[in-house]
């Protein structure tokens, strides 16, 4: 019998002790890192750090890397050498770009070659699923369990984590329950909570579609500004009404509605790439900017949500060929490609227009 969390449950803790400012300890093979969040990295633990060791890197994304001038050496990363001169703020200005304008050349930096980068990678990826800037700051840690049971560290061996990183959580049914909505009485919502921890999805079922044919569905990512403020720097407001009233003209259909804000990154870093926009950059500069991808979604969620409903194809309301594609990949056919072309305005007309021409949305 133990009562002691296992690998899935120790991920979730040390993505919340990241956005916390605690650091964790990763181990691999040969090596150990001791990682840190830069977003929130205080100068207490900064200075810990410091008298700790010597060795200290800042890890980025090869995306912001190329903001920086820096080389990345290592594939989709790259790891800068921390001078001796800084503190956390300097580790916070070379990690957001809200102040790239103000501060144009924040090097000359000096970058790591060669050696295994496995720990970087995912020390990264872990700071990318908890919502927080993409940048790490690391340091070799000999006798790492020692210093994690010590300090009571969260500890993560690099081959338990692999198999989980990337990997879609497996989704629980927690209740349904009838819901009268604007564009269908016949409303019914269903949440759903995965594995690890993560935020609950949703899925509104209009009417009592048939299991055997192809159910009208839509993806739709959350968007606190566009669907409950009424943001017109976007189209999802009026996508997810306009889906929710096709569905409801048919008498029938199934709306995902995925905690996934800000095309994957947190609502905190959508705004920060809104901040990037006021200053010229489109939406995926914004992004790559802030080094995340064009779009870091994980539509597989809602492949496997349709799935626990009973669905096996669907007639897809999109203007996204990624949703369709993954949809396939994941076991869900697209019987339909059906338009939602909807809320163009003038203050959102540009970013429909880069996400045609850089996303290869169908507008």
């Amino acid at each position: 019998m133990s009562f002691a969390p296992n690998i899935v449950e120790r991920i979730a803790r040390a993505r919340a002790d990241l956005r916390m400012g605690v650091p964790i300890v990763l181990t691999g093979r040969k090596d150990a890192l001791l990682v840190l969040a830069v977003e929130t990295l205080g100068n207490d633990r900064f200075e810990d750090l410091a008298n700790l060791a010597s060795a200290r890197t800042l890890v980025v994304t090869d995306r912001r890397a190329r903001t920086l001038k820096a080389m990345a050496y290592d594939d989709g990363l790259a790891r800068i050498t921390v001078p001796g001169r800084a503190d956390a703020g300097w580790l916070r200005c070379v990690a957001d770009p809200a102040d790239d304008l103000n501060i144009p050349f924040k090097g000359p930096f000096v970058t790591e070659r060669g050696g295994d980068v496995s720990l970087h990678r995912l020390a990264l990826d872990l700071v990318k699923t908890a919502r927080l800037l993409p940048a790490v700051l690391v340091a070799p840690l000999p006798q790492a369990a020692e210093f994690a049971s010590n300090h009571g560290l969260t500890l993560l061996p690099e081959h338990q984590v692999l198999p989980f990183i990337n990997a879609t959580s497996p989704m629980h049914p927690i209740v349904d329950a009838r819901l009268p909505i604007q564009a269908s009485a016949a409303g019914k919502l269903h949440i759903y909570r995965p594995e690890d921890g993560g935020e609950e999805h949703y899925a509104i079922e209009i009417g009592k579609p048939a299991r055997d044919k192809p159910v009208l569905a839509r993806l739709h990512s959350a968007c606190f500004t566009g669907d409950v403020l009424g943001s017109l720097k976007c189209d999802c407001g009026p996508q997810l009404n306009g889906a929710l009233a096709q569905m409801g003209a048919e008498g029938e259909g199934i709306l995902l509605y995925l905690n996934q804000e800000g095309r994957g990154i947190g609502l905190a870093n959508k705004m920060r790439a809104y901040s990037l926009q006021d200053q010229g950059f489109d939406t995926v500069e914004a992004n790559h900017r802030l080094g995340f991808e064009d779009d870091e979604r994980d539509f597989r969620i809602g492949s496997e949500i349709l799935k626990k409903l009973g669905f096996a194809s669907v007639r897809l309301l999109t203007n996204n060929p990624r949703k369709i594609k993954m949809m396939e990949a994941s076991g869900i056919k697209v019987a339909e490609h059906v338009p939602l072309k909807v809320g163009e305005n003038m203050y959102n007309s540009a970013y429909l227009a880069t996400k045609a021409a850089k996303s290869g949305h169908l507008l």
